[in-house]
């Protein structure tokens, strides 16, 4: 999606963390080669008018960037999950989510 802002660097996931004192922070971890996450990433597609209108929406293609898809987890005490959702408010993790979980309406609550 064009307005999704692609993460390729531990920098990304900082600044991340710092624009969440602003404005909510979404991450989404896709297995590009998972059929799951196809799936997710699909009803994230559908429900995106929602989400974008409410925060800013971060994609990380985990197979190319595994070493940052480490950091998220490490640097925001997740554990590691693919296809994962990840909400940051305020440089804290609020929702998380993953697989056949992930629903942009159910997202949406914690924006």
């Amino acid at each position: 999606m064009k307005n999704w802002n692609p993460i390729t660097t531990e920098q990304d996931v900082h600044n991340i963390i710092e624009n969440s004192n602003n404005k909510t922070q979404i991450i989404f971890k896709d297995s590009v080669t998972c059929g799951i996450s196809a799936y997710a990433k699909e009803r994230l597609v559908s429900g995106n008018e929602v989400l974008i209108a409410k925060a800013d929406f971060n994609y990380l293609d985990l197979l190319s960037y595994r070493s940052v898809s480490n950091f998220i987890a490490e640097e925001l005490s997740v554990i590691h999950q693919s296809p994962q959702i990840i909400v940051l408010k305020d440089g804290e993790v609020v929702y998380r989510v993953s697989h056949h979980s992930i629903q942009a309406d159910d997202i949406a609550k914690y924006l």
